[in-house]
């Protein structure tokens, strides 16, 4: 991991690029006071993605019944008008 050191007035004059190295280039940034380290800037832990619809891809088999449902669904939704909903009278 890259780390670089930089001082409280440098930190101050550039914080948004700095944030930027770190959470998108995974630089640790060391902000120091006359040479001493103060604290130092670290990319945010990444947790697991959330369970989705996307993930379950290989799940089913091709010739799963699901995907005629979906299909006959998706058929259905696209022949369906939609409602109009009109404004009250005022």
């Amino acid at each position: 991991m890259i780390q670089k050191q930089v001082s409280v007035a440098e930190a101050k004059k550039h914080l948004s690029e700095l944030l930027g190295r770190v959470a998108y280039g995974g630089e640790r940034i060391v902000i120091s006071k006359r040479g001493r380290p103060m604290a130092i800037l670290v990319p945010p832990v990444r947790s697991k993605p959330e369970r989705s619809l996307s993930g379950i891809e290989g799940w089913l088999e091709e010739d799963d019944p699901f995907f005629e449902i979906m299909d006959q669904i998706g058929r259905k939704r696209a022949k369906h008008l939609p409602r109009v909903t009109r404004t009250p009278r005022r």
